[in-house]
């Protein structure tokens, strides 16, 4: 079983609604959700686009998946997690957008978001010591010969090439596309995401994400509210 520390909307929030069709699964039930409709696009061409980050549920990724290390419990890192959270002031992204990055397409801040960076940094150095170390087979996966030094520091340091001064908060919602079908594709995501990024995206909680058996889809354990509980009641 593997985890991951990630941002998630709550499951009230309009996006996570949208995100859930659009992907096809909910990322807190676990269900498999009937794809909308969507001109231009078949349900075949959504299926086939957005399996990759079906398995993982719509998050925007701040600790990348890990095993835990032998000498921790995920009690105790569920008990570290509730007061990380409380130590961080909830914060806004103003405005997020659909946009490709390499070759797949997330929905990423409109402008770089200080207080998601801030917050990724401090949850990979603090839960560092929750993570087994990387096998020879995982880092082979992840292609070093391909990374910069910079990435390839982090790798060995943090398990992961794509953090510190590397990172890039994204919530993914397709796999990788060919060229040829960017523009249908973002077309389409367009028409489904759009109406409902109007308005400034909250982040109020951090989520422990679990891996269903090797291999497994991922879905939100539980969700761990930001700010003092007593802060939190009077608001």
């Amino acid at each position: 079983m593997r985890y991951a520390i990630c941002f998630t909307p709550t499951p009230s929030d309009p996006i996570s609604h949208v995100a859930a069709n659009w992907l096809g699964r909910n990322v807190f039930s676990g269900e498999m959700v009937e794809p909308p409709a969507i001109g231009g696009i078949g349900i075949h061409d959504v299926a086939f686009h957005t399996a990759v980050p079906r398995r993982y549920g719509f998050h925007g990724v701040l600790r990348a998946p890990f095993h835990l290390a032998a000498d921790v419990s995920e009690t105790q890192l569920l008990r570290d997690m509730m007061r990380f959270s409380g130590s961080f002031q909830p914060f806004r992204i103003p405005r997020i957008e659909v946009a490709r990055l390499r070759n797949f397409f997330s929905l990423v801040p409109s402008v770089p978001c200080e207080d998601m960076h801030y917050l990724a940094s401090a949850v990979v150095q603090h839960f560092d010591r929750f993570r087994a170390p990387l096998s020879e087979a995982e880092i082979e996966r992840i292609d070093p010969d391909g990374l910069s030094a910079a990435q390839f520091a982090n790798l060995h340091r943090w398990g992961n090439p794509y953090v510190m001064d590397e990172f890039r908060f994204h919530m993914p919602v397709t796999g990788p596309v060919n060229l040829v079908d960017m523009p249908r594709i973002e077309q389409a995501l367009r028409s489904v995401f759009e109406p409902v990024l109007a308005e400034p995206v909250t982040v109020a909680n951090i989520a422990l994400m679990i891996e269903e058996g090797a291999g497994g889809p991922f879905r939100v354990h539980s969700l761990h509210p930001m700010g003092k509980v007593s802060a939190r009641k009077i608001a």
